[in-house]
């Protein structure tokens, strides 16, 4: 199911009238603050490359709500190495209100009507409102069944965000007056089981910026004087140049309404009694420059090191010889982990790969991995030759990328000796919040660990042997929210432990592991839960 296999960037921009004037507006005034949207999404272009839009809203032009969207790049979508192409687009959009995205999608669902925001036109403009949203349901097949039972509706698309669309739509085609959008939300996210942060945008000048009761997926906002703005990653909001101490998280359960008579509220629409935080944000996805409730990605990931280095010495098996042994990163997310761990066993750390930046992540992209991550990093043989290479990784997903970097390494390079240290538990489990680990069999690691195993010596060198590098070690669970400076029930951990959540994650994941093995997609196990839950 592609479209639910993703990892997306949301971001939102509203400036007030009648209430002065923000320093940061462009010279074109408050009335055009649109034009800043395009930059934030640019800050968190790392969340999506695939397909880009935005949403404006100007109450003075025909059309309210104003949307331009499209398969590419950010600054392919908005033409931004195109002067006179980007004024002209900038034109059309402007307004005081906009929300806009990034998209990752994973089987080739390069279609422009996958690309967000959505709209639903309507007559009435309280009923007419644009969307976007970074997550995924993990019961949409429960939604789409329920849906579809009396066979009145369609759905043209196979994604969630359709399902969330026609949600908010009955709930508000039952309104006779004005929107109560707590009530929608509650109401609406009440039938929710997943991970949500969403921005909306009506033709009546309202928006509303959503973060999922588990907090699942980051949500960063800035409220000052006149502005709002908010984004899925706060690298977005500094860089308009807002001071870190005026970047604050979204508290799970809660929304920003923004109303252009009522100015700027915060309230709770569900409530929030835990925490599950994704902590692969601070792994892999959230730019080094972020910080995601109130944790630095960057100091998280140094700590990652000093783990690894902790675990090194625990290890004792490999020479640390400074003279001919060296740490690699794979970059880019894995070199904070990597300088913190060689400044920790003082051994140096050397940049002995270089990646090609126009290559894209073969851990999200479909298609064949194997030949992209080949072209995707050049090792560097006066670095790498006759030396002892300890590689630090963020992640082992598929293990497509690391089979052809070893190889690489080795010939190429010319490292005497490989060891892999992985700064993150063997993932052993799918995830249905909208990471591309779709299935078991997807997964190198359940092939030699179980969940709730702890690593065993063995079990690791039978996977470093078949990869073909000397020694192989992973972080155990537990650093993991050691690193990141919360507790463990404050994080979603599921796709290391196995342990969902949500109770719809955790009945997926019991369809996943009874179907290892057996060439079941995605699709199919989404479509087996209904069964799977009313046999339980």
């Amino acid at each position: 199911m592609a479209e639910l296999n993703h990892e997306c960037g949301v971001a939102a921009i509203y400036h007030l009238s009648g209430r002065g004037r923000s320093p940061m507006c462009t010279e074109h005034g408050p009335r055009q603050i649109s034009r800043v949207l395009p930059r934030m999404l640019l800050d968190i272009q790392n969340r999506g490359q695939l397909a880009a839009g935005m949403a404006t809203y100007d109450p003075d032009r025909p059309s309210l709500l104003q949307i331009r969207k499209d398969v590419g790049t950010v600054t392919e979508v908005f033409r931004l190495n195109h002067r006179e192409k980007t004024e002209a687009l900038m034109k059309q959009l402007a307004g005081r209100a906009a929300i806009g995205h990034t998209r990752y999608a994973t089987c080739g669902q390069d279609d422009r009507e996958y690309a967000q925001p959505f709209e639903r036109v309507h007559i009435h403009k309280r009923k007419w409102f644009s969307f976007c949203f970074n997550g995924q349901l993990s019961n949409y097949g429960l939604l789409k069944e329920r849906l579809l039972a009396n066979g009145d509706h369609h759905l043209r698309l196979d994604t969630d965000t359709e399902i969330i669309m026609h949600e908010f739509g009955r709930i508000l085609s039952r309104s006779t007056g004005p929107v109560d959008w707590v009530s929608v939300l509650r109401e609406a996210c009440g039938g929710f089981d997943g991970a949500y942060s969403l921005a909306i945008l009506t033709a009546e000048g309202e928006m509303i910026v959503a973060r999922d009761p588990l907090g699942i997926k980051p949500m960063c906002y800035v409220h000052e004087g006149p502005l709002v703005a908010a984004a899925s990653e706060s690298v977005a909001l500094l860089n308009l140049g807002f001071e870190n101490d005026q970047i604050k998280s979204l508290p799970p359960g809660h929304a920003i309404l923004v109303d252009p008579e009522q100015g700027v509220r915060i309230e709770s629409f569900m409530p929030s009694e835990k925490t599950a935080h994704c902590f692969f944000e601070w792994i892999y996805f959230a730019n080094v420059a972020s910080t995601l409730d109130d944790r630095s990605v960057y100091l998280s990931r140094t700590s990652l090191g000093k783990e690894l280095a902790m675990a090194e010495r625990e290890f004792n098996k490999v020479d640390l010889n400074p003279e001919d042994t060296i740490i690699v990163p794979v970059p880019d997310t894995s070199k904070a982990a990597a300088d913190s761990m060689a400044f920790e066993l003082s051994i140096p750390s050397r940049e002995g790969l270089i990646r090609n930046r126009y290559a894209g992540r073969t851990f999200i992209e479909g298609g064949n991995r194997k030949a992209k991550a080949a072209t995707k990093y050049t090792p560097l043989r006066e670095v790498l030759q006759d030396k002892r290479v300890i590689l630090v990784e963020d992640s082992i997903v598929r293990s497509t990328t690391m089979n052809v970097l070893l190889d690489r390494i080795r010939d190429v390079g010319g490292a005497r000796e490989i060891h892999v240290r992985v700064a993150c538990p063997p993932i052993i489990a799918p995830c249905f919040y909208g990471i591309d680990m779709s299935t078991v069999d997807q997964l190198i690691a359940p092939k030699y660990f179980e969940a709730g195993e702890d690593l065993s010596d063995e079990a690791q060198q039978r996977l470093a042997d078949d990869l073909g590098a000397d020694t192989l070690r992973y972080l155990p669970v537990e650093a993991i929210s050691r690193a990141i400076g919360m507790r463990s029930d404050q994080l979603c951990r599921a796709c290391v432990t196995g342990q969902y959540p949500t109770s719809c994650g955790q009945h997926l994941y019991q369809i996943a592991l009874d179907n290892r093995g057996a060439s079941v997609d995605q699709q199919r196990t989404y479509e087996q839960l209904a069964a799977a839950i009313e046999a339980g």
